[in-house]
């Protein structure tokens, strides 16, 4: 979302961290703006019973966890690699002075959180009122055209596990798997080596 140049322009620097590691813990205060340069990472919570919810995954050239350096808050959820993954980190003043001194990249980070904000409030919606089917239909088509631009005609495949997909939509693993396999033969998804293709 915003360019390496000028990231680094501002005082930014990579840095590695393994899949599982994780960045930052919920309710920590944030210090610093991130941004995948390669990888996935996921911001997540468990509830009580220690089921995990996953509130969004990230991928290069993404952003994360923005809110609350805007607010003085502390965060909602930690962000954990999801692989081994390579990001972007940028001291929260120096990213403030980024933002003042660009506005146009300023709009551009704007759009991308009201975005998020969309996709938080479907999700509540289905999560509430809609079947399993409809929930994983939502979700990935969300993730193929939203997050990797792909035009909804493309043959999508998608990367997120049963689990992940469990973790997005509040189900079961066990509900995904029979959804899945009730979409197939509906013919609104297909598997491809036990990968989703939609």
């Amino acid at each position: 979302m915003i360019s390496e140049a000028l990231l680094m322009q501002y005082g930014a620097h990579k840095f590695s961290v393994r899949k599982k590691e994780v960045l930052f813990h919920l309710d920590s205060r944030p210090q610093y703006f991130y941004q995948v340069h390669q990888g996935r990472i996921k911001m997540n919570y468990f509830n009580e019973d220690g089921k995990e919810f996953i509130q969004g995954i990230f991928t290069a050239g993404q952003s994360f966890g923005e809110p609350p350096l805007f607010e003085e808050l502390s965060y909602p959820a930690q962000a954990e690699a999801v692989e081994d993954s390579v990001l972007w980190k940028l001291e929260k003043s120096n990213f403030f002075t980024l933002l003042k001194a660009n506005p146009e990249v300023h709009l551009e980070l704007t759009k991308v959180l009201a975005s998020r904000l969309h996709y938080k409030a479907t999700m509540v919606a289905e999560i509430s009122t809609e079947n399993p089917e409809h929930r994983l239909l939502k979700l990935i088509d969300y993730f193929k055209v939203h997050i990797y631009d792909i035009p909804i005609e493309t043959p999508y495949l998608v990367e997120l596990s049963r689990q992940q997909l469990a973790d997005l939509t509040g189900l079961r693993v066990e509900t995904v798997i029979r959804a899945i396999k009730s979409l197939e033969k509906k013919g609104e998804l297909s598997l491809d080596a036990h990968k989703i293709r939609r």
